[in-house]
C-alpha cells in the first residue's frame, strides 16, 4: 500500500472514530526550528552536557549545572518558535470534533499557539511557560525568573523560601505529575484511534501508552521519520514529513 492509500485509510478511521487520542513528541516541532534530542542534530547529540543537566539529581546538586541551565534557557529560541503545518492540522482536527485528547511530550507550547485547547491538552513532560520552586512548590510565569537572570542573578533562588527554582518541566529522574499520567492512561485506555506523531516511543512511562490503546482494541497509527519499537503492532506506519502528511490526513476527515 502506498503512502496516499495509507493517508486515506487513516483519515477514514479518524472520521469514524468517536474517541481519538494523539501523542506528539519532538519530531512534530523540528519543522518549527526546535531540534529534537536524540536525532543526528539533536540537542543531546551535539551537547552531551545538556543531557546531564536534564537529570534532576545533577541539576539539584550542581550550582554550575543550574547556572548553565538558566543561561541556556535565557538564550533559548523556543519562545520565538511558531507552530508549523503539523500543529495547525491537530488544531483543525480538534475544531472538527475529532480529537478528544492531545498528549504531548513537548514543552514548547506550540500546540497552544496553534489553537488547541488547554482542556484537551496533557503536557505530560511539563512546560517552559512556568517556573516551579523545588522547595515550597511556588509556581509562576518563567519570565519573572528570566528577568532576574538577565539582571545578573546566575542561579536565582525562590523569593518565598530560598529554594531552588527550575522550569516547570519534567527532568530525568523526576516523577511525572500523577494527575497528568492518570489522565493520559485513561484516555489511551478508552480511545478508538491512537496516533503517535514524531515520537520515538522509547521514554517510559509515556512509551507504555500505546499498550493501553492496543489493549482497548484501538487503531494504532505511527507517523514518525524513524522506526519505533511499536511499528509491528501498528495498523499503519507513515514515514513522510509530518508537516505534509498530517494536513493531508486532516483535510480528508
Amino acid at each position: 500500500m502506498d503512502e496516499r492509500e495509507t493517508i486515506e485509510r487513516v483519515a477514514r478511521w479518524l472520521k469514524a472514530s468517536r474517541n481519538t487520542v494523539v501523542l506528539t513528541g519532538a519530531g512534530i516541532s523540528t519543522e518549527s526550528g526546535i531540534p529534537d534530542f536524540r536525532g543526528p542534530q539533536g540537542v543531546w547529540t551535539r551537547d552531551p552536557e545538556a543531557e546531564k543537566r536534564a537529570n534532576i539529581q545533577h541539576f539539584m546538586a550542581s550550582r554550575d549545572a543550574r547556572v548553565a541551565s538558566w543561561k541556556y534557557r535565557r538564550a533559548s529560541t523556543v519562545d520565538a518558535a511558531l507552530p508549523n503545518a503539523g500543529h495547525f492540522a491537530l488544531a483543525e482536527l480538534e475544531r472538527k470534533g475529532k480529537l478528544q485528547t492531545l498528549i504531548t511530550q513537548n514543552i514548547d507550547s506550540l500546540h497552544i499557539k496553534a489553537g488547541n485547547s488547554l482542556a484537551r491538552l496533557v503536557e505530560i513532560h511539563g512546560t517552559v511557560r512556568d517556573f516551579v520552586c523545588m522547595g515550597c512548590g511556588e509556581r509562576g510565569p518563567i519570565d519573572r525568573v528570566i528577568a532576574r537572570v538577565e539582571a545578573g542573578e546566575e542561579d536565582p533562588p525562590c523569593r518565598t523560601c530560598g529554594g531552588i527554582l527550575k522550569s516547570a518541566t519534567i527532568s530525568f529522574g523526576q516523577n511525572l505529575v500523577a494527575e497528568d499520567l492518570e489522565r493520559a492512561q485513561s484516555a489511551a485506555s478508552s480511545c478508538e484511534v491512537f496516533l503517535a506523531i514524531g515520537t520515538s516511543l522509547t521514554v517510559t512511562p509515556v512509551a507504555l501508552l500505546p499498550r493501553y490503546a492496543l489493549q482497548a482494541g484501538a487503531k494504532f497509527v505511527i507517523l514518525n521519520a524513524q522506526p519505533t519499537p511499536y511499528d509491528r503492532a501498528a495498523a499503519a506506519v507513515i514515514r513522510g514529513p509530518i508537516g505534509e502528511v498530517l494536513p493531508a490526513i486532516v483535510n480528508l476527515v
